[in-house]
């Protein structure tokens, strides 16, 4: 309590008036003191929670998607946590063992659950005490700052760079993982973007996937260049590049075999259609877009491992998010193989394709 004693009496006041005045005085200090704390309380707050600034980088249709989305991923692992630090106040040696097995759980890998659980030993080292009820901000924060070593999830928006037309995006993954599907929806995108944007069905080896990637094309409203199943895809590459350059499109998205025999024949098939294309964009492709089914979980690191090895991988896509509880995998694919995570799908609809934020990743998967 604050102490205030008068010093020289006022000759209109009387002296029995002065503890009345001094109550008051103190009432009033008190007052104050509480509206600062408040203010700082506020400031903390706001501060720390850096999650809900970010909230307001996704429009709240785009935000309710990927909570929908992820809706699965967040309750089993929000399940496991709880039980695992029921009865506890303080994050503990015991509390960070059940939470690296949480993380392993799913999906998020070895190495990254490691890196995470170091970073969070780190924060109660310094901090020295840590109370569980803190977890689940720490957790977004040093997951978010992880991300961030790839720069993974810094876009908000359907963007292409400007200095590149035709920009050039080769699309490789193996079939089943969603990745005619994904092009289909990444060519809408961009489209409803402004981008004049033309599609090119280099996956020779299946009719299906020239079908399949045709409905996509008229679905959209945009041109394909294909030709027929058995043809070389190389020379498909070719073709839609120049129809591309001809009609001064901004983006230009070629779809790749996904059914190769052996990493070898992988290597020489996307080398040979690398270099066709240069013949006609010198620096193509710009983008080498590698489509992984997160819900596969620990095989989609296995994909990553043999697409990386058989080529340049410049950015990912994982999809079908959805209904499995495996979303982890998001974070330590992009940690592991350190390439960018660029898009993800989180529905079947045609506006489920979303562009990877991490913020917006974290504050669903977290809150």
């Amino acid at each position: 309590m604050f102490i205030i004693k008068p010093i020289h009496t006022h000759p209109r006041i009387s002296v029995s008036a002065y503890p009345r005045i001094i109550g008051f005085a103190d009432k009033q200090i008190h007052s104050f003191k509480k509206d600062i704390l408040k203010f700082f309380i506020f400031v903390f707050q706001t501060s720390n929670t850096t999650m809900s600034f970010f909230k307001r980088l996704f429009s709240s249709e785009k935000k309710e998607t990927l909570d929908k989305g992820l809706e699965t991923s967040k309750s089993t692992f929000f399940s496991k946590l709880t039980k695992a630090i029921a009865g506890k106040s303080k994050v503990d040696d015991e509390v960070l063992d059940n939470l690296e097995e949480i993380l392993v759980s799913s999906d998020v890998g070895v190495n990254t659950t490691l890196k995470i659980i170091e970073r969070i030993e780190g924060r109660v080292s310094k901090d020295k005490y840590v109370g569980t009820d803190a977890l689940n901000l720490i957790l977004r924060e040093e997951i978010a700052s992880l991300l961030s070593e790839t720069k993974s999830g810094e876009a908000t928006e359907f963007v292409i760079p400007t200095d590149k037309k035709p920009y050039v995006i080769m699309v490789v993954g193996v079939n089943g993982v969603g990745k005619t599907t994904t092009i289909g929806k990444l060519a809408y995108q961009l489209n409803k973007a402004g981008y004049k944007v033309v599609l090119g069905a280099a996956d020779t080896f299946r009719a299906a996937a020239i079908d399949q990637l045709q409905i996509w094309a008229d679905r959209v409203g945009v041109p394909i260049v294909k030709q027929q199943m058995g043809s070389d895809p190389a020379s498909v590459a070719f073709d839609t590049l120049q129809s591309a350059v001809t009609q001064n499109a901004d983006v230009v998205i070629i779809d790749t075999a996904g059914r190769l025999h052996n990493k070898v024949n992988l290597m020489n098939e996307l080398s040979k259609v690398k270099r066709v294309m240069q013949k006609v964009v010198a620096d193509a492709p710009h983008e080498v877009l590698l489509v992984l089914d997160g819900s596969t979980g620990q095989n989609a690191f296995e994909q990553a491992k043999q697409f990386t090895a058989a080529t340049e991988v410049t950015s990912l896509a994982v999809t079908k998010l959805d209904g499995t509880a495996k979303g982890g995998v998001v974070i330590g694919i992009s940690d592991q193989f350190q390439i960018p995570v660029k898009y993800i799908g989180v529905g079947e609809g045609i506006e489920d394709l979303q562009v990877f934020n991490k913020y917006e990743f974290v504050d669903s998967f977290f809150k």
